[in-house]
């Protein structure tokens, strides 16, 4: 069996990719921190082909100990794919910002990647493979005005995509990220999507269903070639 661990796999962007990778016929361990109703929902998308898994990224031990109980009740599996996707925004012009904004978007993002990827490693680089896909963003690569914690928390996890990729290139296991624009989820809900779709030189919102289908290529043996690198996903808002 292949195993796909999905993070903030419940809704939106993490939700699509988990049905995506699992019409690929991976079954998906979907992670999730509060909404059990919604994470149940994408296990019903995935059509039951999978596993609930509770936990916050950003906690250490939740992470550790939700892990490695996985792993003691599937002895001889390994999780082949991972993709660190849970994130949040906590915007605000950094004059502004709480302390506590601050850290969190942090956390999840870049303390999270360290969590989940770091313990999943020995198993893959034991098996000489494995499929790391971090989720950026366009902030990551340009800057946002009002994300200044957002965006040095997906430029951090793109520096960290090219630095892994070259540590374990050897052991048949790619590391890359994908770097989404404006997607119609709820983490978009609330911006003014006439306005911004004037800056889109394609003139609309991507779909999540759209990042899942670049994920789905970069976990593909077709792309075995591929480590390091940012894949964007934004309509020609930013090149």
């Amino acid at each position: 069996m292949n195993y796909a661990l999905v993070t903030g796999g419940s809704r939106g962007i993490g939700r699509a990719i988990a049905v995506r990778l699992a019409q690929e016929g991976y079954c998906i361990l979907i992670n999730y921190t509060s909404n059990e109703t919604e994470a149940q929902k994408t296990l019903e998308l995935c059509g039951g082909k999978g596993e609930l898994l509770r936990f916050d990224v950003s906690d250490s031990q939740q992470t550790h100990d939700a892990l490695a109980n996985w792993q003691a009740s599937h002895e001889g599996e390994y999780v082949s794919v991972v993709v660190n996707n849970a994130g949040i925004r906590r915007d605000s012009v950094l004059a502004l910002m709480p302390e506590t904004d601050w850290h969190r978007v942090i956390d999840i993002t870049l303390s999270g990647f360290y969590n989940v990827t770091q313990p999943l490693l020995p198993a893959m680089q034991l098996h000489k493979f494995g499929r790391i896909i971090n989720m950026a963003s366009v902030s990551g690569l340009k800057g946002l005005p009002g994300q200044t914690n957002y965006s040095a928390a997906k430029g951090g996890i793109i520096a960290a995509t090219k630095a892994l990729a070259q540590e374990v290139a050897r052991r048949n296991i790619t590391v890359n990220a994908v770097a989404p624009g404006f997607i119609r989820t709820d983490m978009t809900e609330g911006l003014d999507e006439a306005a911004l779709k004037k800056l889109i030189p394609m003139g609309r919102f991507g779909t999540p269903e759209e990042v899942a289908d670049a994920v789905a290529f970069l976990v593909s043996p077709q792309a075995g070639y591929i480590t390091g690198n940012v894949i964007s996903i934004n309509g020609g808002l930013y090149t």
